[in-house]
């Protein structure tokens, strides 16, 4: 074996080598013996017993994370449902732009939303449903005539105007269900709403606003009055003002009715009575955004408050007519135009109480002319807050373009706010290092004039020095040259005397 030649060759050598040397290879021979003892190591494949108490953690770590991205998945606007969706043929495309534009009536863009509006639109009226959907299809179909944008059509901002047009014809006809007729002017003004949007828009880009459901109301209105009450293919139910002081007690108040009006003024933005189908509406809601939902039911609740404090008739609240419109005002400014903030959450209660009043006041003016309140309310208080200016840096009007959901827009503002604040610091390290510079140079600058004048005085010592010895050699010259004088006129008087005695002589 080669494990007992390599053993007496150590032997050997051990009984060969000199003590000292004996004494360091006994050590080596002894490291040696152990680790032929453990010859096998473990070896990185061999894994460590788990222990099932810290398993439980991390099994739960990934169940949430599948948990939270299959929500993500249905959530939101389904970004990447439209991703694959934008590779499927175009049947099914057109679906899913069907589907986001009846969502988007609440400014929700998934098409799931869409699909659970249209379940509570068949529970309230399979009829309904069906007009609801030929308006949308047509109004879609009509922006792809018209080659408008893409992106803003798959979005389905070009088939909301279409559904709510489809429906509130349906609504307020006099003929009631299944008279096919009414789906003539209902595919005509359908396809009218994306030439109606994109002519308002060009008007409304100009401040970054948006259409909101102007076409809607332009166009429904246009056909109530074209046709009226009493017409022979097309009557409209008869609106008449309030003629007379409504019976109001409040010891008949029905409770439970008026909890119930809160679905129903969520229901009532597509024309809805029923509070189931405002149920399911609010889960639609649910699905796409938290803050969406919560603020639709918001605005609901304050319609029927204001609609008691202004002594409305009570059939008037059960019936959802005085949430509807403060819904919608409700949601577009808590968190959808602008970053939901607790300034902006107070701002939007505020425009939902403006728009109850706003509500009632166009409802009694409107309805002089035979016409229905529509969404005229929403639009006129939407838009005013939006044109709102504020010194409060929390109140964060969001550009049109990058308008999504509430949940997204917030993350887009605090990353905003997170880049201004990256800004002020590298701003402030910029303005600090420049003032050290300046320091430096100041610094720099004083050393050199105090050197300077330092110079300067020493010249000026230099100067005045010489300025002595030049004084002392005037002097001494001017001495020297005085004698010199005085000696030269002593010297020629001398010579003249003498010069004198020798011509007397």
């Amino acid at each position: 074996m080669p494990e007992t030649h390599s053993t007496k060759d150590i032997h050997k050598d051990i009984n060969c080598c000199t003590p000292a040397a004996c004494s360091s290879l006994a050590t080596v021979f002894t490291e040696l013996q152990a680790l032929m003892a453990h010859a096998d190591p473990p070896t990185e494949h061999e894994n460590p017993p788990v222990n099932p108490e810290q398993s439980r953690p991390r099994n739960w770590h990934r169940a949430r994370a599948r948990f939270l991205k299959g929500l993500f998945f249905f959530s939101g606007d389904m970004k990447v449902f439209g991703k694959w969706m934008e590779k499927q043929f175009f049947l099914l495309q057109l679906l899913d732009w069907v589907l986001r534009g009846a969502a988007q009536v609440m400014f929700v863009n998934n098409p799931l939303s869409g699909l659970i509006i249209f379940a509570g639109l068949i529970l309230q009226n399979y009829w309904w449903a069906l007009n609801g959907f030929v308006g949308t299809l047509f109004a879609t179909i009509s922006a792809l005539i018209l080659r408008q944008n893409r992106g803003a059509i798959a979005s389905g901002l070009y088939g909301y105007n279409g559904i709510l047009v489809g429906l509130l014809m349906a609504v307020f006809s006099n003929k009631g269900n299944w008279y096919w007729w009414l789906l003539l002017p209902n595919i005509f003004l359908s396809m009218m709403c994306p030439i109606v949007s994109s002519a308002l828009a060009s008007i409304n880009s100009r401040w970054d606003l948006p259409v909101f459901t102007l076409p809607f109301n332009i166009l429904v209105c246009l056909h109530i009055v074209a046709t009226g009450h009493y017409n022979h293919h097309f009557p409209q139910v008869l609106i008449q003002p309030r003629t007379e002081l409504p019976n109001i007690t409040w010891a008949e108040i029905d409770v439970s009715r008026l909890f119930m009006s809160v679905p129903v003024g969520v229901g009532q933005v597509y024309g809805c009575d029923n509070p189931w189908t405002g149920g399911i509406f609010i889960i639609s809601l649910f699905i796409s955004s938290p803050i969406t939902c919560a603020h639709a039911v918001l605005g609901s609740a304050v319609g029927m408050i204001l609609g008691l404090a202004l002594a409305a008739p009570f059939g008037d609240i059960y019936f959802g007519l005085w949430g509807y419109n403060c819904v919608l005002a409700c949601i577009a400014i808590g968190g959808m135009f602008y970053a939901l903030t607790w300034q902006v959450h107070l701002l939007a209660i505020a425009c939902a109480f403006f728009c109850a009043y706003l509500s009632s006041a166009i409802a009694n003016t409107m309805s002089t002319f035979g016409l229905p309140t529509c969404t005229w309310p929403f639009c006129l208080s939407a838009l005013t807050f939006l044109l709102l200016t504020t010194g409060i840096s929390a109140i964060f009007k969001l550009p049109l373009a990058k308008v999504t959901y509430p949940e997204k827009n917030l993350r887009y503002f605090w990353k905003l706010k997170k880049q201004e604040k990256i800004q002020m610091a590298d701003k402030e390290r910029i303005e600090s290092e420049e003032e050290q510079k300046l320091e430096i140079m100041m610094n720099e600058k004083d050393q050199l004039r105090l050197k300077l004048e330092r110079l300067e005085e020493k010249r000026g010592e230099g100067n005045a020095s010489e300025d002595g010895d030049d004084e002392i050699y005037v002097k001494s010259h001017a001495a020297g040259v005085e004698r010199q004088g005085t000696e030269d006129i002593r010297h020629n008087d001398l010579t003249e005397v003498t010069v004198a005695g020798e011509i007397n002589g």
